[in-house]
């Protein structure tokens, strides 16, 4: 009976340490409340890459809209903008056949981008990042364009979550 009750007693010891660590964060965004919408207009492509600005910015589209934080709009009606400057596109080699060892077998892709994203009204800053970056991992298919072709959706998709966890995420 006794243990029992020191056992109830530790566990709520241990109950209210964890529940003072969580003191001051706050689940969900973050936005201002007069930010409802957003306008994205087409990411500048800063990199060697040709058009990779317009999988990215669909990409990021599709990820503000999935997160419900927002709604696009124009950017006539909107409250704030979201502007991404595309930086740095980079095909890695991260793994060599074991007959030929100066052919790859395997590429990682990045997408490094930077963003600001600002009140209309005022033009306040709400948030930016100078380096944000988006990746995915492949293997060598025997065809290095087809491949960067077939891996930019994914590279998008991660560089486009990262943007938007930036934005709208209280962590």
């Amino acid at each position: 009976m006794q243990i029992n009750r020191m056992c109830a007693g530790l566990f709520c010891a241990v109950l209210l340490l964890n529940l003072c660590g969580c003191v001051g964060y706050q689940l969900g965004s973050m936005l201002p409340g007069d930010i409802r919408t957003v306008c994205v207009p087409t990411f500048v492509n800063n990199t060697d890459e040709p058009n990779i600005e317009i999988e990215t910015t669909q990409a990021t589209i599709r990820e503000i809209q999935q997160d419900g934080s927002l709604k696009i709009a124009s950017c006539e009606e909107a409250d704030a903008i979201l502007e991404v400057v595309l930086k740095e596109y980079e095909l890695e080699p991260i793994s060599y056949g074991r007959d030929r060892e100066t052919t790859a077998e395997e590429y990682r892709i990045w997408i490094r981008a930077s963003y600001v994203f600002r009140k209309l009204s005022d033009d306040t800053v709400v948030s930016e990042a100078p380096n944000v970056r988006g990746q995915s991992t492949t293997e060598f298919s025997g065809d290095l364009s087809l491949m960067k072709r077939t891996e930019l959706p994914r590279t998008a998709r991660d560089l486009a979550h990262e943007i938007v966890e930036r934005m709208v995420e209280a962590w």
